[in-house]
């Protein structure tokens, strides 16, 4: 609401905001809460929800983690800062038919900067910032439900007044310790969703600053409207829910500033009633000023556009299965079951889950499904909400309900499904935004309580018991995300049907080491999708390593025929044929393998393996090089080389190798143990030990580099030190080959040589 200050010698502060809160009824009036000074109300708030996740602060990088930062170039200082700009968030082109059109370039900045301060992957500075940022998002909140809850009037000084302190500080402490925010505070790219809403805020706040100086209800500053779209802008380029602020500044405008009731101005637009040109629409700007907020947002949109390219993002069945069902009924049930869902998260969020596709929620197939009436419930509240926003002859209670639906429903639309498909079924991590229209809701229906209740302060208690229990299902929460076990084996009691959860748990035993573990998990998952192409690569590779070899080529037969083009399902049949002996069908895999993925030096490694084992030894050279020109860094492909060409007796071109290999990988030490071989072989014997001792002191457990380096003073006549190591060679290795029978031939000779000497 504005005050119209036209007395300028009002007395003080403190009476002028007597004086407006009594304009309208007082949410605080019936409600028995803190009241507490601005300030503390603040400090309050954050650090509650610094307590909330502080748990969270060295934790891992867990699930999404990994692609948005380990693997993403863009975070590195040799990728140019004008490519975030051209990249989608996971560091791909966004020309790519791969990406998914995220584009957060903000986002992933902030990412960069956190990698270069930390001088690497550290978690502990990423896991800060998102903590310090949802802080900084709850304290900013005490101000917004001020204005949300209690309307906008300002004192003659032009300073805003809180007229619900009371009713504000609750709605932020709602909004601090809401259990669903775990996603966005301990996942580290939640960053995405958090830049996203400090901005929102930001843009929001900007928006009514506008009006400080209005006295009559039609001055406004066309900076701070300029300056709310600029932030909307920068908002939606940490993620795209940010663009939907300017569309909430616009019903705020309407509903608070010219104080419009919409029912009767829908009724009058429909009518082409003349009364409409006395609205004061024109007077107070507000066609002007809905003009730039439309004007900024659409050009928002058409630079995006013109960045992201025109084609869709591309996303598969098990993403998002409603999505992909052929009648238009059956997505509309499912659609409107997910909103459900998602409301219920905000309602009572016990049950989490770091990802909800894959089986998670069984498709609605039949109106006899009794699921149906979750949706019938969700529309009745929806229904009777709108009907009282709209229809309410309490105008301070249509202005609070439309608020609270609008922050609840306008910032979930690009997440709906309305507009275009989405790669999930539920994301908790995209309710951060819609949660304060909830917090609104719940914190205007606890006031409407506490005007029927005699006893307030028993409701007053309960509302501070769900608090506490939010603080502490935070904390346990924000606990699971700290590491990958944790976060997986969560998800089994909440999504026992996902197949996605059962892949992960899976996943993180195997990178343990725990196979057989794995393998029952892996298992799971293809049984719960039997389409599941990567479960079945993932379970093919652990058979393949188990000598299972005919199980293992049917799975990654199988997936490569679900999907055609799925590159690593074909190298790895490759391999299982190699070992079968199907050199023909191993060689057409490989290709093809190839074929789907151009720069694949894993697969034209493991080619040159299949050369080299039929002698072909110039296809064999030739598919290591392009592995190493597409991977430089790629030892066993340089190291391979290096053997081929000693074996093959051509030493010069073996050393060259080995050489050039050493200068892109120094610290190599089984590459130095190649070319030490190689240069004792061309009696090159002082280098040649140098690299020994040094490939040694890398790895002083090998037997091997003993014995060699003992065959290299056997050659050079140099008996007291062969021996030495290959006494030691055989305590690491008592079989290893050829040592036994090169010692005892040194033994013998140190005999013989004895015997002369004496």
């Amino acid at each position: 609401q504005i005050c119209n200050q036209h007395n300028a010698e009002a007395p003080n502060l403190e009476q002028a905001f007597h004086r407006m809160a009594q304009a309208e009824p007082n949410l605080d009036h019936d409600v028995s809460w803190f009241l507490l000074p601005s300030y503390w109300a603040k400090m309050v708030v954050a650090l509650i929800s610094f307590l909330c996740f502080a748990n969270s602060y060295d934790g891992d990088f867990v699930f999404d983690d990994s692609e948005a930062i380990i693997n993403n170039k863009d975070l590195r200082a040799e990728t140019p800062l004008g490519d975030l700009w051209h990249h989608d968030f996971w560091g791909s082109k966004l020309s790519s038919n791969t990406s998914h059109k995220s584009y957060r370039p903000l986002t992933v900045l902030t990412f960069r900067i956190n990698y270069l301060f930390a001088g690497g992957f550290y978690p502990v500075g990423f896991h800060v910032i998102n903590i310090i940022l949802h802080c900084t998002i709850s304290v900013l909140m005490v101000d917004v439900f001020s204005i949300l809850l209690g309307g906008l009037q300002f004192s003659n000084k032009g300073r805003r007044l809180n007229l619900a302190p009371k009713t504000s500080l609750l709605a932020a402490l709602l909004f601090a310790v809401h259990p669903v925010h775990t996603e966005c505070v301990a996942g580290i790219v939640g960053r995405a969703d958090l830049l996203c809403a400090l901005f929102f805020l930001l843009s929001f706040l900007g928006y009514c600053k506008a009006f400080r100086e209005n006295k009559e209800g039609h001055n406004f500053s066309i900076f701070w409207v300029l300056v709310s779209v600029i932030l909307g802008a920068i908002a939606m380029l940490c993620k795209e829910q940010g663009i939907t602020i300017l569309g909430l500044n616009a019903v705020f405008d309407v509903l608070v500033i010219n104080k419009l009731n919409v029912l009767e101005l829908i009724q009058k637009l429909v009518h082409k009633d003349k009364s409409l040109e006395n609205a004061g629409l024109l007077r107070k700007g507000l066609l002007f000023r809905i003009t730039l907020l439309m004007s900024g947002g659409a050009s928002i949109l058409y630079i995006r556009w013109r960045i992201m390219g025109t084609g869709p993002p591309a996303f598969t069945e098990v993403d998002n299965p409603a999505s992909f069902a052929d009648s238009l009924f059956v997505r509309a049930i499912n659609y409107n079951y997910y909103y459900s869902l998602n409301a219920w998260l905000l309602l009572c969020p016990w049950w989490l889950c770091f990802d909800w596709s894959m089986g998670c929620i069984p498709l609605i197939k039949s109106v006899s499904d009794w699921r149906i009436i979750v949706l019938a419930v969700l529309w009745f509240c929806l229904i009777g909400l709108i009907c009282q926003a709209l229809c309410s002859e309490d105008s301070h209670k249509r202005r609070i309900l439309t608020l609270g639906l609008g922050f609840l429903i306008i910032p979930f639309l690009p997440a709906s499904n309305l507009f275009f498909r989405v790669g999930f079924v539920i994301a908790e991590r995209v309710i951060y935004l819609p949660s304060i229209g909830y917090c609104i809701l719940f914190t205007y229906g606890f006031s409407l309580l506490s005007k029927q209740a005699k006893k307030k302060k028993i409701l007053a208690v309960a509302v501070l018991g769900i608090l506490l229990i939010n603080v502490m299902r935070c904390a346990l929460r924000s606990s699971q995300w700290r590491s990958e076990e944790q976060l997986f084996r969560s998800a089994l009691s909440v999504c026992p049907l996902n197949a996605k959860v059962h892949y992960n748990v899976g996943k993180n035993l195997a990178d343990k080491g725990n196979q057989s573990a794995a393998i029952k998990y892996y298992r799971e998952a293809v049984r719960l999708n039997p389409k599941y192409v990567h479960a079945m690569n993932n379970l093919g590779n652990i058979l393949k390593e188990r000598n299972e070899l005919q199980e293992a080529e049917e799975l990654l037969s199988l997936a490569v025929q679900i999907q055609p083009d799925f590159a690593a399902a074909w190298m790895n049949l490759g391999i299982v044929q190699n070992s079968l002996r199907r050199f023909e069908e191993a060689e057409q895999s490989y290709w093809t393998a190839i074929k789907h993925r151009k720069k694949y030096p894993d697969c034209y490694y493991n080619l040159g393996r299949l050369y080299a084992d039929l002698n072909r030894h110039i296809d064999a050279l030739n598919a290591w090089r392009n592995a190493t020109v597409l991977k430089p860094e790629h030892s066993l492909a340089w190291n391979n080389m290096i053997i081929l060409l000693d074996n093959t007796g051509n030493l010069a071109q073996a050393e060259a190798v080995g050489r050039e290999a050493l200068e892109l990988i120094p610290n190599d030490h089984s590459l130095m143990f190649s070319l030490a071989n190689v240069l004792g072989k061309s009696q090159k014997y002082k280098e040649s030990e140098a690299l020994f001792l040094k490939a040694i002191k890398a790895n002083p457990n090998a037997a091997s580099y003993h014995g060699n380096l003992a065959v290299l003073y056997h050659r050079w006549g140099n008996l007291d030190l062969a021996k030495k190591h290959y006494e030691v060679s055989l305590k690491l290795d008592p079989m290893a080959p050829g040592t036994k029978e090169n010692y005892n031939l040194l033994r013998r000779k140190l005999e013989q040589l004895q015997k002369k000497g004496g």
